[in-house]
């Protein structure tokens, strides 16, 4: 009966912090338009930094300075995108060559 209820337990408590991290993502505005994911990101950003050195200070860590970057996960989905739809477009011409260049190949004409 014990294992049965601890397995019960176990499911409750995954299912209550699943729920919880949707509710949150919910409330925070995440599954909003993009303009509210933004701004949970902005919101994000500001709010993170204090908080980890209010724990860093409580638990007497040292941490190092944080670094600046400067990535635009936007401009690099883009760019990843770009690349891809480019591949995919000359992806026609180049199964050509490479067939009419198998097809020598195969007919000896190319050694």
């Amino acid at each position: 009966m014990a294992p049965a209820a601890l397995r019960l337990l176990k499911l409750v408590a995954k299912g209550g912090l699943a729920g919880g991290a949707v509710y949150v993502a919910y409330d925070q505005g995440l599954l909003g338009s993009g303009s509210q994911g933004e701004a949970a990101l902005q919101k994000a950003k500001a709010a993170l930094p204090p908080a980890v050195n209010e724990w860093a200070t409580y638990f007497g860590w040292q941490l190092p300075a944080t670094p600046k970057l400067d990535f635009s996960l936007c401009e690099s989905w883009n760019w990843g995108v770009q690349k891809s739809i480019a591949a995919l477009s000359i992806a026609p011409t180049r199964a050509c060559e490479y067939t009419q260049d198998g097809w020598m190949y195969v007919k000896g004409l190319v050694k």
